[in-house]
């Protein structure tokens, strides 16, 4: 841009099936970042064996880029990785968050272990856009098609622009959300005295939660009960440790795709953590709105 703003952010997607051509599209990634004016060492977060390709393909100008084996990057959910993205753009990117990202998801792994799992993760990519779009980032994410499958690569293919099956984030989240989520078990129950902390901490660890998590999973509860205040109706739970879910009914809608993905003011000011720590304990956070309001369910692992 030429009026002194960031530019905005440049996400992109690379398919390979080999070797070959997955070099063929990394290094003049690489390149391109090492040689964008202000802006830090480009980072490479890939599986082990293609950071081993990039070391020997680049001999020594290795120093020049940041090696991160994928399975440290993305270490839990969806929303844990966009922390863990948010958190290195703060620490490491150069002015307006300029830096370049190489960026391969771990399909073998949680990611692709289950259709719900890459929902999630089309999900993130999907709301990357409007996540980072004041940011002067550019990321290229990189899918092998032999870890991750045609279904798979033609989904993150409609989260990407210029691809030619672009789709806003909005639309992708609207689809995603008009899934109907699972009607609770027969053996769900009200909690007596409602979703506060104690009450959800003692079922939990009543339902095989280790005393530790269950805390955790008490106060996501406890913090996205304040976030869709008034909530109409008892709270569900259901489950055994550690696939422990709460269910709560909200009186109005939440609306925003965004909502729990955008990370708090460091300063501590509104807005509370609410659905954003919500996601950041919790494995799934389901939200869906109708005419009458919205139910959240959050299920510990």
């Amino acid at each position: 841009m030429t009026d002194g703003r960031p530019a905005p952010f440049d996400h992109r997607i690379t398919v390979f099936g080999s070797d070959d051509a997955f070099l063929a599209a990394a290094l003049p990634f690489l390149g391109e970042g090492l040689a964008a004016p202000g802006e830090p060492p480009p980072v490479a977060i890939a599986a082990p064996r293609n950071l081993d390709l990039l070391r020997d393909a680049l001999g020594g100008d290795t120093k020049d880029v940041v090696f991160v084996p994928h399975t440290d990057w993305y270490t839990g959910s969806a929303a844990n990785a966009v922390a863990q993205a948010a958190g290195y753009l703060t620490a490491h990117a150069g002015p307006g968050g300029g830096i370049h990202l190489l960026m391969e998801p771990v399909w073998s792994g949680r990611a692709g272990r289950s259709a719900r799992e890459t929902t999630e993760w089309i999900r993130y990519e999907a709301l990357a856009n409007l996540l980072f779009a004041p940011m002067a980032t550019t990321a290229l994410c990189a899918y092998d098609t032999r870890t991750a499958g045609p279904a798979v690569v033609a989904a993150a293919l409609r989260a990407h622009p210029g691809t030619g099956v672009y789709l806003e984030p909005e639309l992708i989240a609207a689809e995603l959300d008009a899934v109907p989520l699972p009607l609770p078990p027969a053996g769900a129950r009200p909690l007596p005295a409602g979703p506060n902390a104690a009450a959800v901490r003692s079922w939990a660890e009543g339902r095989g939660l280790p005393a530790a998590e269950a805390e955790l999973f008490a106060a996501a509860v406890a913090e996205t009960a304040a976030a869709l205040a008034p909530l109409d109706g008892a709270a569900l739970v259901w489950g055994e440790a550690p696939a422990c879910v709460c269910e709560l009914r909200s009186a109005r809608r939440v609306d925003d795709p965004l909502a729990g993905f955008v990370p708090p003011p460091a300063d501590g000011t509104e807005p509370a953590p609410g659905l954003w720590y919500a996601r950041q304990v919790c494995a799934y956070v389901d939200i869906r709105d109708d005419s009458g309001g919205a139910t959240v369910r959050l299920q510990y692992a």
